[in-house]
């Protein structure tokens, strides 16, 4: 399933001034879906990675609102590795897009939109798994 939009990085405008910056993420306007459902991740263990799951039908959009982190993504034919450094920039994990985070920053902030509310039965937490799925879908 190869396909542009594959771990495709969203610009969010910023408006400020001299005395600060805003970054508005709203619902099926620059958030490509319309938001269910949020979480954010911090104070991760130096070296630590999350995830290592894909979901059956949940999209997400990921911003590091502080610090860095990077991410492997992984669409059964694919892997594309992206940084994350700028609160003014998100990646959207579509479904059945395996995905790991990693090398976190020690204040790294990380904001999870979910077009769906959490549902265990969604993920598939076995990478073979995974493979076997994301093959039959091709």
């Amino acid at each position: 399933m190869k396909s542009t939009d594959f771990g495709r990085l969203f610009e969010f405008q910023v408006f400020g001034d001299e005395e600060g910056s805003l970054v508005a993420l709203e619902s099926s306007k620059n958030i490509p879906f319309e938001i269910q459902r949020s979480y954010h991740i911090f104070g991760i263990m130096p070296g630590a990675r999350r995830g290592f799951h894909a979901h059956k039908t949940l999209k997400q959009l990921a911003v590091c609102v502080r610090g860095t982190c990077k991410f492997l993504l992984d669409n059964g034919s694919e892997k594309k590795e992206v940084s994350l450094s700028n609160p003014r920039q998100g990646v959207l994990i579509d479904p059945m897009v395996w995905h790991e985070m990693f090398d976190f920053s020690p204040d790294a902030v990380l904001l999870v939109l979910a077009d769906q509310h959490y549902d265990e039965s969604d993920y598939i937490r076995n990478y073979d798994q995974f493979m076997k799925a994301a093959q039959e879908r091709l």
